[in-house]
């Protein structure tokens, strides 16, 4: 039967741009790395200390807007979340990221130009078989209105429901299922967004400072102000699960089973991992198969399935 190996890239590859809430330029590049090394940060800006950041559940510190790591000396990275689904949408699990400021750039606000890049780069096989996270049985958390579980399932599956009061957006709903190259085809593409009215608020805390209609969607009162409109007509909803797969990313191994989240963001998607890892009879970590690792995000993925916009 044989098993499924891991993947790394086969080259290192980089993007620039600006940092969503710093505003301020910044460079990130991914490199290859060993078998069983996970997904690592390290900030390239830091001369002196322990620069490395695991990307893992316990390494999260901040969930307001965006998912920031930090390691135990202090060194931090934020706004992981759109890097983290491209890598493991693109069926990669070991990569040294490189990034010379406190975050991750934006560019265009959704995980395509990393899709872009990374395929472009291409996958290198490695030695050592795809272990994968199980779930066993259902785990729910709640944060007030809003709600995330994880469920068994035989492949990585997102359900979600959002709602706001913009009528641009409203009430919307959406399922995936991420075997194969299902992230780069239904997800990869879509934007971050906020409402015109928050802005103002967002700049007055300090965030949200380097935002833009090139890189977020922004709706005013039912209509988009980007001249290039929607990329799909539930693309808020379709964001809202990429940035739940990439903060599923932090469980270090790609999730077998089912998310379905309710108005669900950042924290209450971290929260959801602490409660699965805090119960170990609620998940295994298993060896995959081939047959496994066949419907695992990204494995047999093809350029030509970018989406064209990306």
């Amino acid at each position: 039967m044989g098993v499924g190996l891991q993947n790394t890239v086969k080259s290192s590859v980089s993007f620039a741009g600006i940092g969503l809430h710093s505003g301020r330029a910044v460079q990130v590049t991914v490199h290859a790395a060993a078998a069983e090394h996970g997904f690592w940060f390290r900030r390239s800006d830091i001369d002196l200390g322990d620069a490395m950041i695991p990307a893992r559940w316990d390494a999260v510190t901040e969930t307001r807007l965006s998912t920031r790591l930090q390691n135990a000396a202090g060194a931090s990275v934020g706004t992981v979340e759109h890097l983290l689904a491209a890598l493991a949408g693109c069926g990669i699990h070991n990569a040294l990221i490189d990034v010379d400021g406190p975050e991750v750039p934006i560019l265009d606000g959704s995980a395509a130009p990393f899709v872009r890049g990374l395929l472009a780069r291409g996958l290198r096989p490695q030695a050592a078989p795809v272990r994968a996270i199980e779930i066993l049985r259902p785990v729910e958390v709640q944060i007030g209105d809003a709600s995330a579980r994880l469920e068994p399932a035989a492949m990585t599956e997102i359900d979600y429901r959002i709602e706001f009061d913009d009528p641009g957006i409203g009430n919307q709903a959406h399922f995936v299922a991420l075997g194969n190259g299902g992230f780069v085809r239904h997800l990869s593409d879509s934007r971050t967004f906020c409402c015109l009215a928050d802005v103002a608020g967002l700049h007055d805390q300090g965030l949200s400072l380097g935002g833009s209609l090139d890189n977020a969607l922004v709706f005013d009162h039912g209509q988009v102000r980007n001249p290039s409109g929607l990329r799909h007509l539930n693309e808020p909803v379709r964001h809202k699960m990429l940035d739940a797969f990439g903060d599923l990313a932090l469980a270090g191994a790609p999730v077998l089973g089912r998310y379905i989240g309710n108005r669900a963001g950042h924290a209450v998607t971290h929260a959801l991992l602490r409660a699965v890892f805090s119960d170990p009879a609620a998940y295994r970590m298993v060896v995959c198969t081939r047959e496994q690792a066949a419907r695992l995000p990204g494995i047999g993925l093809r350029r030509a399935e970018i989406p064209a916009v990306a």
